[in-house]
């Protein structure tokens, strides 16, 4: 398995997008703490699920660990990709992972290209593989994204 310098998600649900960067020692530190994080349309009692997430993540602090994370309505999509672009433009030097939602992948893709795509590796979020940091790592953005659209 490859390792990256910093991993950057970026998923949304209805009319929400949200996106979570966080580096290399952090995601260590963090994995544990989401080992109970599934994936929300296979849960089977969803309400409970989000309550037990929710107290999770202010238990453990979850959101300490990353570096920037921000949710938004979907029609402010571009405040979202203007920050992701700022951190690749000033960490040109480090390799990056990004996890993009699959349907705005190839739109971003291009916009990758554009700052600069050498150290930059864009995968769709469809391809993570299960069991691998970056999966666990994605779940905590989806849980995220459905606590606040459930809030409304």
């Amino acid at each position: 398995m490859r390792e990256f310098d910093y991993y950057i998600f970026i998923d949304f649900s209805d009319d929400i997008i949200g996106y979570n960067i966080i580096g290399k020692q952090e995601i260590k530190k963090l994995l544990p703490k989401i080992s109970r994080f599934r994936h929300y349309r296979n849960v089977r009692n969803k309400k409970i699920y989000l309550k037990n997430i929710k107290k999770t993540i202010k238990r453990e602090n979850i959101k300490s660990y990353f570096l920037k994370s921000g949710i938004k309505k979907m029609y402010k999509n571009t405040e979202i990709y203007t920050d992701v672009l700022e951190f690749l433009k000033k960490h040109s030097n480090c390799i990056v992972f990004i996890s993009v939602d699959d349907r705005q992948f190839k739109a971003f893709n291009r916009l990758v290209g554009f700052v600069d795509g050498k150290n930059v590796f864009v995968k769709k979020e469809s391809e993570l593989v299960k069991g691998t940091p970056e999966y666990q790592t994605s779940l905590v953005l989806d849980s995220l994204l459905n606590i606040e659209r459930c809030k409304k």
